[in-house]
């Protein structure tokens, strides 16, 4: 057996490998542009005051939600802060106040530094990938490498630096797999890698969605080709495609929103957005108000009334001792009956009691007789006594729907009209018993069959400017304005109103388990985190998307308090330069291409002219799908939104020079002035971010004259101190 083995092994042992020493040479020197000196400055930086509060609030899981985008972003942040040990209490309330001793500000900043530094030799592999050479990747390379904008972006605690290495990773991760050998299995492991990446992109932003799609257009024509090879098994091929691309992605994104909500599981600042039964399965908050309240809702019972509506504010039906005005402003008359109304805060008022129409008491029965779907009740006003009403009068804001009141008998031929039948919008069974926070219900008045709703209308003085509630016969309105939810419930046992009063502040202690299941709260999150929009407010730094072509606004993200020390997100204005020539110059070719190959003639193989499409479809595709959007959006956009468009056209450029060098230029004359030009321009793009590194940077400090110089256009807003 010795023998054996000694004749197996041939000593020495000798392992060969590979080394792109260029990748490791451009990767290096990424990792010192972004990485050196990260906790400078040690103060809050721009936007690092938005995503700190949330960093803040994973450290101490408390619930939010950011309509910006999903979680996945954030949480990788948080990452860092908490490898770091950030405890998250500090307070993020302005840009330049400084960092603790306490705060390991280099952490905070790592993961995004890391991930602008992986995109430099990402750009490098990527152009590999599209066929072209290694000195167009190195030109690719060099045009990310110093790229001011993507620098600064980089080093401070913000998400495109990470938006974009998952978005180059999924490209070169699909290209790879697409490029390898077609009978090997193995290379669908570049495939999954690149949904993964495609999840995370639309994990970290929404404007990852852009590049996925343009991913997706492109693997849908790859697989239309593949239809029509008969030496493969198609159908698993497809479905390979079909689950690394699709399903894989879509778990993944459904994942990241797990981990969010199993990590935030305290109550926090935005649980007024969620319905009841979400604010119930947080601790702390409403958690605490409802814990051990009953859980079906019987005939005597005191309940709030939540609706179902997020806008313009969550509310609760409520009443008060204030009738509606005789007249209205415009001549219009009313009911002059107690108003109702919905309240955005927690009040007495806002209690009621679900009365029996056949029985005169307001207590609980015993055993408790639940209320149940398409059974008729009367709603009694816990603090007044009065019955909710409606009837054939034009509602004070929207009139035309009917008032809604708290009935008043003024002896003049107007009949109560309190009678309502509950209708449990989610119910399971007919015979469904309405329960406490888990119910939606629709509440519809019995003898004009109007449902009683929220308008969203704020109320005049008179009204204390609380929302108008009305009563629609017709259904136009959004489901959820109909829609109410007990939020608050306890049994009643009080006779007398002065007790009854009493009785509202005293809740019943009742253990129930009401647990909401993880797809109820994903899908809930996720509808509001697409319909509840901040309102956006003009800034000073704000552009529009035309401005960003040319570079006409730049943004100030640090200055010094005491000197001129500063830091910009300001692009590199010689590389800026090229990759707007590139765009404009691959447009031209194509038009020329193409009037060409309609008239017959073919100036290109058709190995070159697959190549110079793919090149398109990947640069200039990525270029329209991350810019062309913004141009329809109505919300407060900043350079930033640029930055992926962007670095579709740093790899478009070395490429098309490439294409031109080779397939254009015909005489060594000519190339050789190609080559002297491409010097003198990558030359200018050194020149020029060597220019702009005190302002990326933030040091080293310049004179007011000198920071004079660097604004290069009027519409630059730089800053500076006299001396």
């Amino acid at each position: 057996l010795f023998c054996l083995l000694m004749a197996m092994l041939q000593l020495p042992l000798v392992v060969t490998a590979q080394v792109d020493l260029v990748l490791v040479l451009v990767s290096l020197l990424a990792f010192w542009t972004r990485l050196s000196h990260l906790n400078y400055p040690n103060a809050v930086v721009f936007d690092e005051v938005y995503y700190g509060q949330f960093v803040s609030l994973y450290m101490k899981r408390v619930f939010f939600i950011d309509d910006s985008g999903p979680p996945l972003g954030h949480m990788i942040l948080a990452l860092g802060a908490y490898l770091g040990g950030f405890d998250g209490n500090f307070v993020w309330n302005r840009i330049g106040a400084d960092y603790p001793s306490s705060v390991s500000v280099w952490s905070l900043r790592l993961l995004p530094a890391l991930c602008g530094a992986l995109c430099v030799p990402l750009v490098y592999l990527l152009t590999l990938e599209l066929k072209f050479s290694h000195l167009s990747a190195l030109g690719a390379a060099l045009l990310l490498l110093m790229e001011n904008s993507l620098i600064v972006q980089s080093r401070f605690m913000l998400l495109e630096s990470v938006l974009i290495f998952f978005v180059l990773l999924a490209f070169f991760s699909y290209l790879r797999f697409h490029n390898s050998t077609k009978s090997s299995w193995f290379r669908y492991r570049w495939l999954l890698l690149s949904g993964a990446s495609c999840a995370a992109a639309v994990g970290v932003k929404y404007m990852g969605m852009f590049s996925y799609l343009l991913l997706l257009g492109m693997a849908s024509l790859h697989t239309w080709t593949l239809i029509g090879d008969r030496t493969l098994n198609v159908c698993v091929h497809c479905m390979c495609r079909v689950v690394c691309l699709l399903v894989v992605p879509v778990l993944l994104y459904v994942f990241w929103f797990y981990i969010h909500l199993r990590v935030l599981n305290h109550s926090g600042p935005h649980d007024q957005l969620m319905s009841s039964a979400f604010q119930a399965s947080l601790q702390g908050g409403l958690s605490r108000i409802t814990q051990g309240q009953p859980l079906e809702v019987a005939y005597g019972s005191q309940v709030t009334l939540r609706s179902s509506a997020s806008q313009p504010v969550p509310c609760w039906l409520h009443s008060h001792k204030a009738n509606y005005p005789i007249r209205y402003e415009n001549g219009r008359g009313s009911s002059h009956q107690q108003q109702v109304t919905c309240y955005p805060f927690k009040d007495v008022n806002n209690w009621w009691i679900i009365k029996d129409p056949g029985r005169q008491e307001l207590v609980i029965t015993s055993p408790p007789q639940p209320v149940r779907h398409g059974d008729v009740i009367q709603l009694v006003h816990g603090m007044t006594s009065r019955f909710l009403n409606s009837h054939d009068v034009a509602a004070p804001m929207c009139p035309h729907a009917q008032e809604v009141s708290g009935y008043i008998d003024f002896n003049v031929s107007m009949a109560a009209q309190n009678l309502w039948k509950v209708e449990i919008f989610n119910r399971e069974a007919e015979s469904e018993v309405w329960k406490t926070i888990l119910s939606e219900v629709r509440l519809v008045h019995v003898n004009t069959s109007a449902v009683l709703k929220l308008s969203g209308m704020s109320l005049p003085d008179w009204g204390f400017h609380q929302l108008e509630v009305v009563a629609e016969k017709l259904f136009k309105a959004p489901s959820s304005s109909l829609v109410w939810t007990v939020e608050e419930h306890r049994y009643g046992t009080s006779r007398e109103q002065k007790e009854r009063e009493v009785e509202l502040h005293s809740p019943t202690h009742i253990d129930v388990d009401r647990k909401i299941s993880f797809w109820a709260k994903f899908l809930e999150l996720q509808w509001k985190m697409l319909t509840v929009k901040q309102e956006d407010s003009e800034h000073k730094y704000s552009s529009s998307p035309l401005e960003w072509i040319t570079m006409e606004t730049n943004i100030a993200y640090w200055l010094h308090p005491t000197t001129n020390a500063q830091i910009h997100l300001i692009g590199n204005p010689a590389s800026w330069g090229v990759a707007n020539l590139s765009l404009l110059a691959y447009h031209l070719l194509v038009a020329a291409y193409l009037l060409r190959r309609r008239r017959g003639f073919k100036d290109l193989p058709d190995g070159v002219w697959c190549r110079f499409v793919c090149l398109g479809c990947v640069c200039v595709g990525g270029w329209l799908v991350n810019f062309v959007p913004f141009l329809l959006m109505e919300k407060t956009l900043f350079l930033y939104h640029y930055l992926p468009a962007l670095c579709y056209l740093y790899l478009l450029s070395p490429a098309l020079l490439e294409h031109a060098h080779t397939h254009l230029l015909r005489t060594t004359i000519h190339r050789r002035a190609l080559c002297i030009c491409v010097s003198a321009g990558f030359l200018s793009v050194f020149l020029s971010y060597r220019t702009f590194c005190p302002l990326t940077y933030g040091r080293p400090e310049l004179s007011a004259s000198q920071l004079q110089g660097l604004k290069w256009k009027d519409t630059w807003d730089i800053l500076y101190r006299r001396q």
